[in-house]
């Protein structure tokens, strides 16, 4: 038999050992961090050094020093969390907070007892195994962990129900306000899988009241395909002409390096002879076989007439194209939106659904408007059994690695592996600990690509419902291949020698070292909590892209300007999963294991500070989910509770505790009832928006959300009903932040101002149009109160009418981005490709007049400009603004982008 204090102190080795080499980790990427920061603005301070985002989204800049930003940062408030990451980055902070102080607040009650409980008078494990599950002895003791199990899953229960509360208010009052009601999108209803009849902007208007207008994609089949094709080949001729202008630039250099004299004159073709012009291979068998090339921007030049005429008769013709089976409807405001989304409109199952609401024109996944009912249906058939698959397919390489992470047990019956024993305690513990969760979490990064492609198969109509369905299709992977597969095989890896011995106690022996598993995932955690937040911080891939890649890739003027503008964006799908799953572990071996609850908590403030810092002054916003993906994380994470649950009852069984089984049967069939309450109580209003936060309290004026379309005289004053004063809205200024009126009670911070603040007013609750809801119908004022009584009452302290001060002052405000020009909005659904134009070349300006020639050549062709790009005599191309455009808007465009950008976007551009 395996001696037990070897195997166990190897365990316990594994940890410390994933706590140095983490802690080491840690150190360095903080400290290149904490360098590079000051330094390096584009890369670490972006959104407040640079006009990357609209002015009233840019952060004041945290200040310079080495450690004296960590505490400003943590002190920023909800709104200027809110106004600086979105909805959706403001609610991922959120669930690692709530997780991190969750556990840090358990701990306190649960270390005390279960570690007298485990550690006293039991099988006398030693080390980390000392203090968990597996040393108890007694079943008496059982009792213990059965009642801490309770308060444990319970009071997670209610924070569940707390945050779903603050969830739906906050959404609501975010939907309700005039940045969102006024949005063209929350106005506007997808409707999928529309019946032949109502294929007709006529027919269709005729379902509902206040229908405004009505788009039906249509486009010939492949207009698509011809428009991606153009835009490569304007792209391909792009970078041949740059080339060309730079081989010329490089040649007229090293002319004069030889002799200064020289006479320079401005044909292009004196210095690049014809066959040293940019040539490719039409296609593969030219390239390979035949090494036959052509002149690409001769070749170019006679094609793209060609496509854009075939482009041009395919757009002037589109009106006479099959329709999709999709249409999008414009409605007169945000509450006839609302009621079409929810009322039944088709008599004949299977048509007409399913409906959506919010969805941006440029978020839209056009290929997915075209299925039939059947085809929706076999599709969704379809993708689940072949995730399904890949997760049954996926579970052996990772049981391998679990093995591996166990392997000091199977020593015994395995003797070639003995010699791991020879190596240094330090290595061993490498080999046990971190180098199987690295693998791991390099095995689980092949995974996202898969499934988003799998939901966009899978019919999902925008690249937020993509991501929602990532995030279900991931957490699923993450739970069953990071934690279920890796810790079965992790525990019979552990018991094999023994199971050989003894194979009729083989399910006493795998509930006896499950609890063993729980060391592998306090070093998944360290990974996670010490590299992962540290690496976030650091970002060594997009800095290695931005400063060196970027250096060689980059060729164009268009490259070097994507380049710096583009900021980098969360993808919700799978960046959930990941913590949600290990949420689910902790939560699994929280009573099990209970010093897991230390790990997380240390690991989840790590991971949360990273975030907070990248979401408010490094990452731009990713399409706007609305903060759906959080109550699916919240959901999701009671998968952990029931695991911990069925794990703990399978423990009590093999240990013959009669009693704690019947308690623990109790604990679970009321944490499946409390589960379907939450359900059932919040499902709607996660997904639709209530009518009193839409409708005036009058029920005839309008609101940011409601236009009176019924002909209803407005409220005269005579019903009673007292109307709060009106001012018109204002446009974004910035503040002063030493005027700020707030203390520091009210969560109010720097130049970030609490929506509806405004002491003229009788009531801060009033939306700024000045029109009372009928959810602010209450007029009693909150009250204060201690942090326990707001705790306890989230139906008055997570009310709609609370959180309303939560928001930003610019959710008063319409979106800059928002199109309001009236041309523009009548084609704002239109399928895109039926309006696309042929892409304009941007090339670098040169001293010689080169590029002015080659613009003579192809202007005839395609729009083609050398404004704002320079290229210098050592064939060096810089950007000196935006990409040319028309001269007016070019200009104003150019005035704020170079406004303020200094030595290190020089650097950058270059």
């Amino acid at each position: 038999m395996t001696d037990t204090t070897n195997t166990t102190s190897t365990s316990t080795q594994q940890v410390v050992t994933a706590l140095v080499s983490n802690g080491v980790i840690f150190g360095v990427f903080i400290s290149l961090f904490l360098l590079f920061r000051i330094k390096l603005k584009r890369i670490y301070e972006p959104k407040s050094s640079f006009q990357l985002i609209n002015e009233e989204k840019r952060p004041e800049p945290l200040p310079k020093g080495l450690w004296q930003w960590v505490v400003p940062l943590l002190r920023k408030s909800d709104n200027f969390v809110i106004q600086q990451a979105g909805l959706d980055g403001y609610f991922f902070l959120r669930y690692l907070f709530i997780i991190c102080a969750f556990c840090a607040f358990s701990l306190l009650y649960i270390f005390p007892i279960l570690f007298a409980v485990n550690a006293t008078n039991g099988e006398h494990e030693t080390g980390l195994n000392q203090l968990a599950y597996t040393n108890v002895k007694d079943p008496k003791r059982y009792y213990a962990h059965v009642f801490i199990s309770w308060a444990f899953y319970w009071s997670f229960l209610y924070i569940v129900y707390r945050e779903l509360f603050f969830y739906t208010s906050m959404r609501q009052a975010v939907l309700a306000s005039p940045r969102y009601a006024k949005k063209l999108s929350s106005r506007t209803v997808l409707f999928q899988t529309v019946p032949a009849q109502y294929l007709s902007e006529t027919e269709f208007s005729k379902l509902f009241d206040g229908v405004k207008r009505v788009w039906i994609a249509r486009g010939a089949n492949n207009i698509e395909d011809l428009v991606n094709e153009r835009e490569k080949m304007a792209m391909q001729l792009e970078s041949a002409s740059i080339s060309y202008l730079k081989n010329a630039v490089t040649k007229v250099s090293k002319m004069r390096k030889k002799n200064p004299s020289t006479i320079i004159e401005d044909e292009i073709s004196t210095y690049v002879p014809e066959k040293n012009r940019p040539h490719h291979a039409k296609n593969f068998w030219n390239k390979i076989i035949f090494r036959k090339t052509i002149d690409t921007i001769s070749e170019l030049k006679e094609e793209l007439p060609k496509i854009n005429k075939e482009i041009k008769e395919l757009q002037d013709d589109h009106i006479n194209g099959e329709p999709f089976n999709s249409v999008f409807v414009e409605f007169e405001s945000q509450y006839q939106a609302q009621v079409a989304a929810q009322v039944t409109t088709f008599h004949a199952p299977l048509f007409m659904t399913p409906a959506y609401i919010g969805l941006e024109p440029k978020d839209v996944v056009w290929f997915n408007l075209r299925m039939f009912w059947w085809e929706r249906l076999s599709r969704e058939v379809g993708t689940i059994a072949v995730i399904c698959a890949l997760v049954i397919l996926w579970a052996f390489p990772v049981a391998f690695v679990g093995l591996i992470s166990n392997i000091t047990y199977l020593t015994d019956k395995v003797h070639w592996l003995r010699f791991i024993y020879k190596l240094p305690n330090q290595l061993l513990g490498l080999l046990t600990s971190l180098a199987p969760t690295v693998a791991l979490a390099v095995l689980m990064s092949f995974l996202p690509k898969i499934i988003r492609g799998m939901a966009v198969l899978q019919g999902s109509p925008s690249t937020q419902k993509v991501e929602h369905f990532t995030q279900n299709a991931y957490f699923a992977f993450q739970v069953v291949q990071v934690f279920l597969v890796t810790t079965i095989t992790s525990a019979a890896t552990s018991v094999v020698t023994q199971i050989v011995s003894e194979p009729t106690k083989a399910m006493e022996l795998l509930a006896t070292n499950l609890p063993k598993a729980s060391n592998f995932y306090i070093s998944y955690i360290i990974l996670q909590g010490m590299s992962i937040s540290s690496g976030a911080l650091l970002q060594i891939v997009p800095l290695l892209i931005f400063y060196a890649l970027g250096t060689i890739l980059d060729g164009t003027p268009r490259k070097k300007y994507n380049r710096f503008i583009n900021l980098s964006s969360m993808q919700w799908g799978t960046t959930y999963p990941v913590y949600t799953n290990l949420a689910v572990i902790v939560f699994s071996y929280s009573i099990i294991s209970p010093i897991i609850l230390l790990f997380c908590a240390c690991g989840y403030f790590l991971l949360y500070v990273a975030y907070l810092y990248n979401l408010t002054y490094v990452f731009s916003e990713a399409p706007d989910a609305r903060g759906i993906n959080y109550p699916r994380a919240l959901f999701q994470t009671l998968t952990g509770m029931y695991i911990g649950e069925i794990c703990l009852l399978g423990l009590f069984v093999v240990g013959k505790g009669w009693g704690p089984i019947v308690l623990q049967v109790i604990c679970i069939c009321v944490s499946v009832i409390l589960h379907l309450q939450l359900n059932h109580a919040f499902d709607d209003l996660m997904t639709l928006l209530p009518v009193d936060t839409m409708k005036p309290l009058d029920g005839k004026t309008d609101t940011p959300s409601f236009k009176n379309i019924y002909n209803v005289e407005k409220n005269d004053g005579k019903d009673g009903i007292k109307e709060l004063p009106q001012f018109p809205i204002p446009k974004y200024q910035a503040k002063n932040p030493f005027n700020n009126p707030s203390d520091s009670k009210s969560g109010i911070s720097d130049t970030t101002y609490p929506y509806m603040y405004d002491e003229a007013l009788e009531t801060p609750e009033n939306n700024v149009i000045g029109v009372p809801l009928l959810a602010d119908g209450d007029t009693v004022a909150i009250p204060p109160a201690s942090f326990y009584t707001r705790f306890f009452k989230p139906h008055i302290y997570c009310s709609y009418k609370a959180v309303k001060s939560r928001l930003p002052e610019i959710y008063g405000l319409i979106d800059p981005n928002e199109v309001l020009d009236e041309s523009e909005l009548l084609h704002a659904y239109d399928f895109p490709a039926v309006g696309a134009e042929c892409p304009s070349l941007w090339i670098p300006e040169d001293e010689y007049g080169f590029s002015k020639q080659i613009i003579r050549e192809l202007e005839s062709v395609v729009d083609i400009s050398d404004r704002n790009a320079k290229i210098d005599t050592k064939g060096k191309i810089t950007f000196t603004g935006v990409p040319p455009k028309k001269e007016g808007e070019e200009e104003e465009e150019n005035d704020i982008f170079m406004n303020n950008i200094k030595e290190e976007s020089d650097e950058s551009m270059a």
